[in-house]
């Protein structure tokens, strides 16, 4: 059995333990700075344990690190730098959920010498959508264009923005207001966000995306000198991006984050009934012929051994769940940074925690 330390009891760290303790292989300690928080998210889990830490507190993470082989990261982005220097010096395996570009700019550089594996990125966007994307654009011996669109949705939206909370509110608003990496023809280039704005449906449903920070993960810069054009954005509702821009632009919440996320945090209503959308293009050449293939799927809220789980919740954790999994069995490089791109579509989808996107 393999001792696993989950950092973070917020949405995504209380499904993680969940899906790994009912395994029966993995023995979960989880710590968060909010007791109540911990205890609420091992209540009736086998092999399940927690205590009270600070995630920038080194005692702290030192204390909980002890006698563990690997560890996830649900912490704040911002939190991560000392999280990766810890695991690396108790030889602890590493991975994270984050979006953040420079912090994860700094996860590759501790990962340097590295005796164990150092996993940023592998939740949802980045980490299943790089995967799917990869996949995809694998067989071309030239890439046109390598579209990623992600959404987390309500189901059934009712105010103005029509969105409601569904992850890190600091985490949102770090990827409307940080720059964009993208591959722009064949040259690895910053967007502004919030722009390149299209409209698409899907299954019926109108849509809008737009540029946003951290979703593409390394993989324009593992295609380039392959693809053209590499781009992420996030999946909204028709009117979000327009409003968004309201608050950060004109009224000047862009130097005011923190202003704003108190603000989505104390009037955007959060949900348990949301979706998530997926929508991965590639275009290009594969045996001589011009080819366009698509992997688009919507990832509902639902029920998992008898509790009902959201689909923000499902995909993020399942992701992480899964790649802890291929670690586990040598299916992904066991030392050093390790890349979205180095993991097969295949042994991702058909993992026990990958199949929750085979819907």
């Amino acid at each position: 059995m393999k001792n696993v330390l989950i950092i973070g009891s917020g949405k995504i760290g209380r499904m993680a333990a969940h899906f790994l303790a009912h395994t029966g292989e993995y023995k979960v300690h989880i710590i968060d700075s909010h007791e109540s928080s911990w205890r609420e998210s091992i209540a009736g889990l086998p092999n399940a344990t927690g205590a009270t830490a600070d995630f920038s507190n080194q005692k702290d993470l030192d204390a909980a690190l002890n006698g563990q082989w690997g560890l996830i990261s649900c912490a704040p982005f911002f939190c991560n730098p000392l999280i990766a220097e810890r695991a690396k010096a108790h030889g602890v395996h590493y991975l994270d959920l984050t979006e953040d570009v420079a912090v994860t700019k700094k996860v590759q550089a501790l990962a340097q010498g590295a005796a164990t594996a150092f996993i940023p990125q592998c939740g949802l966007a980045p980490g299943y959508i790089t995967i799917a994307a990869n996949h995809l654009a694998k067989p071309m011996s030239s890439i046109h264009e390598l579209r990623c669109r992600v959404g987390a949705l309500p189901r059934n939206p009712t105010n103005q923005l029509k969105y409601n909370m569904t992850w890190s509110t600091s985490g949102l608003v770090n990827e409307y207001c940080n720059p964009c990496e993208a591959l722009v023809d064949g040259k690895m280039t910053l967007l502004a966000p919030l722009e390149n704005h299209e409209e698409f449906t899907l299954d019926g449903i109108e849509y809008e995306a737009f540029n946003t920070s951290g979703g593409l993960g390394t993989l324009g810069e593992s295609l380039a000198g392959r693809a053209r054009n590499v781009n992420y954005k996030t999946i909204r509702y028709p009117g979000h991006c327009k409003l968004i821009k309201f608050l950060l632009n004109d009224l000047g919440f862009i130097d005011h984050r923190q202003q704003l996320c108190d603000i989505f945090d104390r009037s955007i209503p959060s949900t348990t009934d949301d979706v998530i959308v997926i929508l991965c293009v590639a275009i290009g050449i594969e045996n001589g012929k011009l080819v366009e293939k698509i992997d688009a799927r919507r990832v509902p809220a639902t029920m998992i051994n008898g509790k009902h789980w959201t689909g923000i919740q499902i995909t993020t954790a399942a992701g992480v769940c899964a790649i802890l999994d291929m670690l586990k069995d040598g299916k992904v490089p066991t030392k050093g940074f390790v890349k979205m791109e180095d993991v097969n579509y295949d042994d991702f989808i058909a993992n026990r925690f990958g199949q929750h996107y085979a819907v």
